[in-house]
């Protein structure tokens, strides 16, 4: 378990990333380890801002490129103020989406591509990848249901029709088949408290958590 983790929580709309988030920096805590849990797009003052352009208005407020520049500059700006600054401190980060999000939003949903937002990573991150990265995974039907249940619960990308989301599934899932290393499906089609367990188990085993 030596070293700092970076841990990250991807998936689709309704797929259960904030409320598992919080379970699992709690757990980490209750095993004295120090956690910083951040979000994107966000995690910084300046990654707030920027937020608040990505996930209000309408969805074709943005053009796809557009709308992956601002994911960019936002992650930048994110990992110069909060994640490596919480790593080098020797402090876990758990967050809330990544850079495989962009893939699957801008790259597959919105069409832009793999390519572009690999050349948009490589400029900005300087080779950074979390340590481990859950995929959240549930058909996207039920995701967006789950979403319309919420209290508040109206983002830019949530108003994408079904189309979308499936899209957006299907790209996760590849991820997660091409770097089975670093990413692992968990079904949160199950109750709040079996997916936590299981997340929690994949942890503790990875990272030798006792």
């Amino acid at each position: 378990m030596a070293g700092a983790k970076f841990i990250t929580l991807e998936g689709g709309e309704g797929a259960g990333k904030s409320t598992q988030l919080r379970l699992l920096v709690a757990a980490l805590q209750a095993k004295s380890i120090a956690c910083v849990q951040t979000r994107e797009p966000g995690g910084s003052p300046g990654g707030e801002e920027i937020r608040e352009l990505l996930v209000k208005g309408e969805p074709g407020r943005w053009d796809a490129l557009t709308e992956a520049l601002l994911m960019f500059a936002a992650r930048t700006d994110h990992v110069a103020r909060t994640i490596k600054p919480a790593l080098d401190a020797g402090k876990w980060v758990v967050c809330d989406r990544f850079t495989d999000s962009t893939y699957a939003y801008q790259g597959a949903g919105r069409g832009l591509g793999k390519e572009r937002i690999a050349a948009m990573e490589a400029a900005t991150l300087g080779g950074l990848k979390p340590d481990l990265t859950l995929v959240l995974d549930l058909p996207a039907e039920m995701g967006l249901k789950r979403t319309l249940s919420r209290p508040g619960s109206d983002t830019r990308f949530e108003k994408f029709d079904l189309g979308f989301h499936e899209k957006l599934r299907t790209a996760f899932l590849e991820i997660a088949k091409r770097e089975p290393s670093r990413c692992i499906v968990v079904d949160t089609a199950r109750d709040v408290e079996t997916v936590a367990a299981d997340i929690w188990r994949i942890v503790s085993s990875r990272f030798g958590i006792t």
